[in-house]
């Protein structure tokens, strides 16, 4: 139902034909989320939120409402919300996000008080009831997800907006610069801009953004969390065993892992943990394993690492928890252009020893930051993995080392924490 305007045939008029578009399709709103509901897209209790309504009551006085279209974008946004709570405490703060994934994580992480809510779709009259509800006096939205409804009817009610670890790719930069009327009242709407790097400050700016910092949320956050009672668990059920994690993979990286694994490990004496990015990919994973004659347990069904070579960690929010226990990690993603790699700082926080592909044009930044101080370990192929993999198992104290860089680059962005907090403040309600 929602289509972000971002690429070619958008113009000034547009923006009004897309209003104008979506005003007649909404009363078709209904049925295309019951379909979308049917595949298993929409969160069904909740449906009503994707259409502006709610049955929370908003509390008196001043409401922050921070927007992130998925996980990695909400998920971005926690230590602003644990900045806003210590230094606002008197302020309501509403989440927003589109992806049921994104509500079942929010769910776990968000401090108690904090409201999540469904986007509604970008159709004007689910606009118009979100905001006539909840009356937000300054929206933030995280990295680039324009929807040009939501956004200009914000902007009419004279809510406040800003546009933080905002990034733009050149595509999407070129799409608009065709139109640069368009361009100005979508990005124009923004009080301040603060992307995540300088590329993107570049082409916001050539759009019209009023740039005044930099801030990547994905390089501020605290380390991720785990249940204690569930690490002692853990802890107990490898029993001393070594640990290798494949994290965030994709379908080109477990055949990799899976094969450095045999590689590296040809006795099976330490424990190969994936966890996939979809967790629905669990069960099939499992097979793959299991195909290659190494034993798989899944933990989705409640089965035990201990008995088995390999363990598929088909669940959500539990990242915390193998990054804790684990001797090295390959980050999946970083073999393709088309994924562009993963958050390598959610291990380096927690001393995890980071592998990655090369191809990381996400965390280009990150990763360049991370191989200046020899933080990283870079691998093309299989037998690179495997390499990296037996280092972890027989040169442990090497691969601690790397982690203690990684987790020195990891702690120094703080600072950028507090500029960005900076140029944000003011536009807090009083």
């Amino acid at each position: 139902m929602r289509r972000a305007v971002s690429g070619p045939g958008v113009s000034a008029p547009a923006l009004r034909a897309y209003r104008l578009m979506l005003g007649l399709a909404e009363p078709l709103a209904p049925l295309i989320l019951k379909r979308r509901l049917a595949k298993g897209k929409e969160d069904g209790p909740r449906l009503g939120e994707r259409l502006g309504r709610t049955n929370l009551i908003r509390s008196p006085g001043p409401l922050v409402w921070l927007h992130g279209v998925s996980v990695g974008e909400s998920l971005s946004l926690l230590p602003l919300i644990e900045r806003l709570r210590g230094e606002r405490p008197g302020l309501t703060l509403l989440v927003t996000s589109g992806t049921q994934t994104s509500a079942a994580l929010l769910a776990r992480r968000l401090p108690q008080g904090v409201i999540h809510q469904y986007a509604p779709v970008d159709a004007p009259g689910a606009v118009a009831r979100f905001l006539d509800h909840w009356r937000p006096d300054l929206g933030v939205f995280a990295e680039g997800d324009i929807w040009p409804n939501l956004l200009m009817a914000a902007k009419a009610r004279g809510v406040k907006l800003a546009l933080v670890s905002a990034r733009i790719t050149e595509k999407t930069a070129r799409g608009w610069s065709v139109f640069p009327a368009s361009a100005a009242l979508a990005f124009g709407a923004f009080d301040i801009a603060l992307p995540q790097d300088e590329e993107s400050a570049r082409r916001l700016q050539d759009l019209g953004a009023n740039v005044t910092g930099r801030l990547n949320l994905k390089l501020a956050g605290d380390p991720l969390p785990a249940d204690p009672a569930a690490l002692k668990a853990l802890k107990s059920a490898v029993a001393g065993r070594p640990v290798l994690l494949a994290a965030s993979t994709h379908g080109g990286d477990e055949p990799l892992a899976l094969d450095a694994y045999a590689q590296a490990d040809p006795d099976r004496k330490s424990l190969l943990v994936i966890v996939p990015r979809h967790a629905e990919r669990g069960p099939t994973l499992a097979e793959t394993a299991r195909a290659r004659g190494l034993t798989a347990t899944l933990r989705s069904a409640g089965e035990a690492p201990a008995s088995g070579q390999v363990h598929v960690a088909d669940t959500l929010g539990e990242l915390g928890l193998w990054f804790r226990v684990a001797a090295a990690t390959y980050m999946g993603g970083g073999l393709t252009e088309r994924i562009g790699g993963h958050n390598p700082l959610e291990a380096a926080r927690l001393d995890c020893p980071v592998i990655s592909g090369p191809r990381v044009s996400n965390w280009a930044e990150v990763y360049a930051a991370l191989g200046d101080v020899g933080g990283v370990t870079v691998i093309e192929t299989a037998a690179d993995l495997a390499a990296a993999f037996a280092r972890a198992l027989t040169d442990p104290a090497a691969m601690k080392a790397q982690a203690a860089r990684a987790r020195a680059l990891a702690d120094g962005q703080a600072a950028a924490m507090d500029a960005g907090w900076a140029a944000l403040k003011p536009l807090l309600p009083a």
